[in-house]
């Protein structure tokens, strides 16, 4: 596999990441531990280095499920986590944040330990904390990279201004942020920011949390699937949204790529600093993301493809 770089960091990984959230968490199916193991080994394998979890996802569930699959293999693995957010009551949604310097220092400690790594290769800020200055937030994440804990940092769903203020305390290396055929908002702001700055892009749900894989036959009825709580999988979008799909299939069929492989494919287009994390638990899905690296695109596919229906329906 083709390799990108983490903005300023200079760490290399493979062009094409690994989402690891859902092999514990907000989605739901049959799968076992053996399995999910079993996709982090193949997709180092493949070159798909670069694997992103948080503290949130269980919660610590599936940095431990990373850090057991890591045993004997860490040097092979990019490995990224975040901290600023914690589950609900319930265990789930609403989520809410703590990127209190305190809560940071603590919370790193833990996700070394359940990652059994000594050093994170990128710990990114999950969310700003609006009760928290930011500047003492990063402040303290720079400490981390002082004290060896992290290599780089990066920051999730952050807005121009808010990068702007991190990056006068220490470099963002990277950007994360939802980004894909059916969420193109960050090509506006925040992708070309990155450019400008040195970080990289790394963008998460690349296949629309599944829909533009053109699998998603109905909409989730499921209370443990958190995509049956977004208005673009209530029954009367997903019909609508149809289209969109239809359209990425036609492109597709072009290249005897599966609607995945185009939609990926795309988003390395949009400029070398991106680095999608594909989340998935099946070893077929897993082999199908890595192939799209270095699908070649036309003028005629990305026209088609920067000119898809509208969606139906809000992200959240």
């Amino acid at each position: 596999m083709k390799t990108r770089t983490l903005g300023s960091s200079a760490i290399e990984v493979g062009e094409i990441g690994l989402g690891c959230m859902p092999m514990s968490w907000a989605y739901v199916g049959e799968s076992t531990e053996a399995e999910s193991i079993a996709v982090i080994h193949r997709a180092l394998d493949l070159g798909v280095t670069l694997l992103d979890t948080a503290d949130a996802y269980g919660p610590f569930t599936n940095e431990e499920l990373v850090g057991r699959a890591l045993a004997g293999s860490r040097e092979r693995a990019v490995l990224a986590t975040k901290v600023g957010l914690l589950v609900g009551d319930d265990g789930g949604y609403p989520m809410r944040n703590d990127a209190r310097p305190e809560h940071i220092r603590e919370a790193v400690d833990g996700s070394l330990q359940r990652l059994r790594t000594d050093m994170i290769d990128l710990y990114q800020l999950h969310r700003v904390d609006p009760n928290v200055p930011l500047e003492e937030s990063w402040g303290t994440m720079a400490e981390l990279v002082e004290a060896g804990k992290a290599r780089a940092l990066g920051m999730s769903e952050a807005s121009v201004p808010e990068l702007e203020r991190a990056h006068a305390i220490h470099p963002v290396a990277t950007v994360q942020s939802e980004l894909s055929l059916w969420f193109t908002e960050r090509l506006d702001d925040v992708v070309p920011w990155c450019a400008a700055n040195g970080a990289a892009f790394i963008p998460y749900a690349p296949l629309g949390r599944g829909f533009l894989t053109g699998t998603v036959a109905n909409a989730p009825t499921h209370p443990d699937d958190f995509r049956s709580t977004l208005p673009r999988f209530r029954p009367e979008a997903i019909d609508a949204n149809r289209a969109i799909v239809d359209r990425v299939r036609t492109v597709a069929g072009r290249h005897g790529a599966s609607p995945a492989q185009i939609a990926l494919a795309w988003l390395l287009v949009q400029g070398p600093h991106i680095v999608p994390i594909p989340g998935t638990r099946r070893l077929r899905h897993l082999e199908d993301n890595a192939a799209a690296s270095g699908i070649p695109l036309s003028d005629h596919d990305l026209a088609e493809l920067n000119d898809l229906p509208e969606v139906t329906g809000s992200r959240y």
